[in-house]
């Protein structure tokens, strides 16, 4: 089975496809801008809802100093090993941000946080809190370009990991007979159903889960048809 990957894969997650015997061909259909960072002071409470975010806002210099000693709250099991790797204290990750929007009005309504995320963001973070009269800040440390690219090699199945990468990809490209998408999560899911019913969704938004979904599709349902 050929699939195509609309992003990089990490070289395990690349190798253990191939062992199953998959060929894949990877061609990242966004790329990430990073924007100016001027930010004086921020809250004791920080929110994380992508790993470019995280990146981003540790590696800069003038910015890290200011992330000191603050509580973390995150989505992503992989935007917490990176900051707990860098030496940061998470009190909450959850599998998507209406989750964690809905944690965080519940238990600490009354406490002031800092959001840093991209400009194509998604709106439960900021609108959950504001309805909740949270305090909140918004830093948009980066925003997320398109990188559109005409498919002409046909695929068996084709591997999103982001509303945004099912955009781009749409931009150039239909949804071909026999094709099968495999999605990240459910808000990637949500943005390819508009295209085309033929998807599934990983359990949980990891790479092992999605390897799983891949593997139970070809398997199971494909074997089927």
């Amino acid at each position: 089975m050929r699939l195509l990957s609309t992003k990089l894969l990490s070289a395990n997650f690349k190798d253990r496809l191939i062992h199953q015997g998959f060929s894949v061909v990877e061609f990242p259909f966004i790329k990430i801008k990073p924007l100016p960072i001027e930010i004086d002071s921020v809250h004791d409470n920080i929110i994380f809802t992508s790993q470019n975010a995280v990146r981003l806002a540790l590696n800069e210099p003038n910015l890290t100093p200011k992330l000191d000693g603050k509580n973390y709250f995150c989505v992503g099991k992989k935007t917490k090993v990176i900051l707990e790797e860098k030496g940061r204290k998470v009190i909450k990750m959850s599998q998507n941000a209406s989750i964690l929007a809905d944690f965080i009005s519940k238990n600490h309504k009354n406490e002031s946080f800092s959001f840093f995320c991209g400009k194509q963001k998604r709106p439960e973070i900021e609108r959950v809190l504001t309805q909740n009269e949270t305090p909140l800040i918004l830093h948009e440390i980066y925003d997320t370009l398109y990188t559109p690219k005409a498919i002409e090699t046909e695929f068996d199945g084709v591997l999103f990991f982001s509303p945004s990468a099912v955009k781009s990809y749409f931009k150039t490209n239909t949804w071909k007979t026999g094709m099968h998408g495999f999605c990240i999560g459910n808000t990637t899911a949500a943005s390819l159903s508009k295209f085309t019913k033929n998807y599934s969704v990983a359990k949980s938004p990891n790479e092992n889960q999605l390897l799983l979904s891949i593997h139970h599709y070809y398997t199971h349902d494909y074997a089927q048809k």
